[in-house]
């Protein structure tokens, strides 16, 4: 293998651990508020869609907030960050909300058991797997197109 070939492996390889790296860190976020939606719809009685909306927008607050934070650590004024993190995780954690919420509607009984229920909890895990499945795809094709969490990676890491 030549250096020119080599160094593009080493790139190819670089976006798919940042692209990695960026959905495990949108699913902590997302799970975040999405686990706190659906605990809260299920255990209040909500009705199914109720439950979804709550848990849409906890996600949403949830991800950019974790994704808000590092931004203002390294001393962004909150008026960029927002803007940045808008940008950057948008598609990501749409991706992930839809998902989950899709899964949790179509799996029997997933939003009508009480928490203490397994297949409450079953539910929850597959929902999570499912979201980093079909978040990693969307965060590699940002990422390849200098989108996505390279608008602020380097941010994270200052």
């Amino acid at each position: 293998m030549n250096h020119e070939s080599n160094n593009h492996c080493n790139t190819k390889n670089s976006i798919k651990r940042m692209a990695l790296s960026a959905s495990l860190h949108c699913l902590a976020g997302c799970m975040i508020g999405e686990m706190i939606g659906v605990t809260i719809g299920t255990h209040a009685g909500f009705a199914p869609h109720t439950t979804v909306i709550l848990a849409s927008v906890l996600a949403f607050i949830s991800g950019y907030t974790a994704s808000i934070i590092p931004l203002v650590r390294a001393k962004l004024s909150l008026m960029k960050s927002l803007k940045l993190v808008f940008a950057a995780d948008t598609l990501s954690i749409l991706s992930m909300t839809v998902v989950d919420n899709i899964i949790m509607l179509i799996i029997p009984g997933a939003m009508d058991k009480n928490l203490a229920h397994p297949i409450y909890w079953v539910s929850r895990l597959i929902c999570m797997f499912a979201a980093f499945a079909v978040s990693y795809p969307v965060n590699l094709y940002l990422l390849r197109r200098g989108k996505g969490h390279a608008l602020t990676h380097h941010y994270h890491h200052m």
